[in-house]
């Protein structure tokens, strides 16, 4: 039996097509990622430093503070009252921790009610947010 010859005139190509599809949805699963990942820091503050900082990745609720006052709990704007309502159910799955970023020229009062309010929540840690010196 004699085998068939490859044509020599026939040639193998390959098809980019699947490949760009891939890659585009890489793309797009990364741009979405990195969007969720930085959406607690959309309250803009000017942290103080320290040089004792410890970096955690962990997903913790976080009650920010503005110079002006303003406190916002996940990048939303509430009220102390509102704070209260909401950081228990918030406190669930972080297994009691709060981390609260405040500006370092915010109003010294306007932080320690709020820390206040925290803490009567109930069993409840505060991890205050510092830059890195």
């Amino acid at each position: 039996m004699r085998r068939p010859r490859r044509r020599e005139a026939e040639q193998v190509t390959f098809d980019f097509a699947p490949m760009v599809d891939i890659v585009l949805l890489l793309v797009i699963f990364f741009m979405l990622t990195s969007q969720l990942m930085s959406q607690d820091r959309t309250v803009p503050l000017d942290l103080p430093t320290a040089s004792s900082s410890v970096k955690d990745a962990s997903r913790i609720p976080t009650i920010s503070i503005q110079q002006n006052g303003a406190i916002f709990l996940e990048g939303k704007q509430v009220t102390l009252q509102q704070l209260q309502d909401r950081v228990k159910g918030a406190v669930k799955g972080s297994g009691g921790i709060v981390a609260l970023r405040a500006d370092k020229n915010s109003n010294y009062g306007v932080v320690v009610s709020v820390m206040d309010t925290i803490r009567k929540v109930g069993t409840v840690k505060i991890a205050l947010a510092t830059e890195e010196k």
